[in-house]
């Protein structure tokens, strides 16, 4: 009876194999997708798509936190985008005066800007980040005034900034802090979308960098990040420590088209210095794993025409009582827009035209939106435009049209 009961469970096993194959297939897949927030080490991260900034996989990553010393990535690319390397950058008391780890640098001393960009990024040295700002905003007050201002121009949302190298700092706006979600999207601007990112990129992945000041004494840095050895596509990286903060890090990562930032905030204290490398790499390689370049076909751009009644584009008597048509176009049909998509993502266009629309009508004259979503979370959005013009008909358009017609 057991034997019996045994054949006819192996038989039923086998049936729903073969009539629904996909589906201990999809089922085993879907437990290789998903990445426990227990497997990781940070108490808050985010990894995002660094083409479309949209967020990949996030763990508190909105949670308000310190950041420590990865703050000077939006410190460096502003210095990048409002001075020049050759610049000769004053040393001042209060920045002579910043703790460890430091250059060293005493007041009055002198330096070309690019070289404190280099001691910067490559050691986190804290005086650098002070002398830096105070040259291009007079005081680090001023410059933290610039930083916020960039920070929400990139599209940050939770994120405060009070001092240019990441230490606590607190005025009565509140706490120096970001999230790992905005951190991460600092990390895209930097890496991508400044225009001063292949400077960025160079200045980060250099390893070893000599330099004197205006005085002739010689200075050694070397690159900290050693992310950069642990995987082939590390373009940039920085990391962070402060005793509020714990271990911070933010990475970006690129391959075959692919674009990936992951920010690391409060992951683990001293003794455990290295669970930021194991947390970026897990991070990237879900990422890469799981995720592909997505390009919308052509025919997402065809946005056709509308009709419009009581208008002209030839003031003819032809013309007269007929709807004219209006061509209808998107910036988005001139970018090569790219984005990363899991099997298990859901990727639509949505098109808003209005279909009302009254004359007269002006040449790039906005009528809609298109948008590219994926799981219905709008990823990119383009405005749809006109291509010509439709002007009202009235007395004097009507009496030029009929004079045109029967008057040699």
């Amino acid at each position: 009876m057991a034997k019996r009961f045994l054949s006819f469970m192996l038989c039923l096993v086998f049936f729903f194999t073969m009539l629904f194959p996909g589906m201990v297939q999809t089922v085993g897949a879907e437990e290789k997708k998903k990445l426990a927030e227990s497997e990781l080490y940070s108490k808050s991260c985010a990894l995002i798509d660094g083409e479309s900034g949209r967020l990949l996989y996030g763990k508190s990553e909105n949670v308000p936190m310190a950041n420590a010393s990865t703050t000077k990535i939006l410190t460096c690319i502003l210095a990048l985008e409002n001075s020049k390397e050759d610049e000769i950058v004053t040393v001042s008391e209060n920045a002579a005066a910043q703790p460890k780890v430091h250059l060293g640098m005493k007041k009055n001393e002198q330096f070309y800007m690019k070289d404190l960009l280099y001691g910067l990024m490559l050691e986190s040295f804290n005086d650098c980040a002070y002398a830096i700002a105070e040259h291009i905003d007079g005081s680090a007050e001023s410059f933290a005034k610039r930083m916020n201002e960039k920070a929400k121009k990139i599209g940050c949302t939770d994120s405060y900034f009070v001092t240019p190298n990441g230490l606590d700092g607190k005025t009565k706006e509140g706490e120096h802090h970001t999230t790992a979600q905005d951190l991460s999207r600092i990390m895209r601007y930097c890496a991508w979308n400044s225009p001063q990112s292949e400077v960025f990129l160079t200045l980060t992945q250099t390893r070893n960098h000599s330099f004197c000041d205006m005085d002739g004494k010689s200075f050694q840095v070397s690159n900290k990040n050693a992310f950069l050895d642990m995987m082939n596509c590390a373009i940039t990286g920085k990391t962070g420590f402060t005793a509020k903060a714990g271990y911070c890090y933010v990475a970006a990562v690129e391959e075959s088209g692919r674009k990936y930032c992951v920010a690391l905030l409060a992951c683990g204290w001293p003794n455990n210095k290295n669970y930021k490398w194991a947390d970026a790499k897990k991070l990237f390689q879900y990422g890469l794993e799981n995720y592909h370049l997505y390009e919308p076909g052509k025919n997402a751009f065809d946005f056709g025409n509308i009709e419009i009644g009581n208008g002209y584009q030839k003031c003819t008597l032809k013309e007269w009582g007929k709807k004219s048509k209006v061509q209808l176009y998107s910036e988005a049909a001139k970018q090569n827009l790219t984005f990363l998509k899991a099997d298990w993502d859901d990727a639509s266009l949505q098109k808003e035209i209005n279909e009302i629309c009254m004359v007269p009508v002006k040449k790039n004259q906005k009528i809609g939106e298109v948008s590219y979503c994926i799981n219905g979370e709008k990823v990119y959005s383009y405005p749809i435009r006109t291509v010509n013009e439709v002007k009202e008909w009235d007395l004097n358009s009507l009496g030029k049209a009929v004079m045109e017609e029967f008057l040699p």
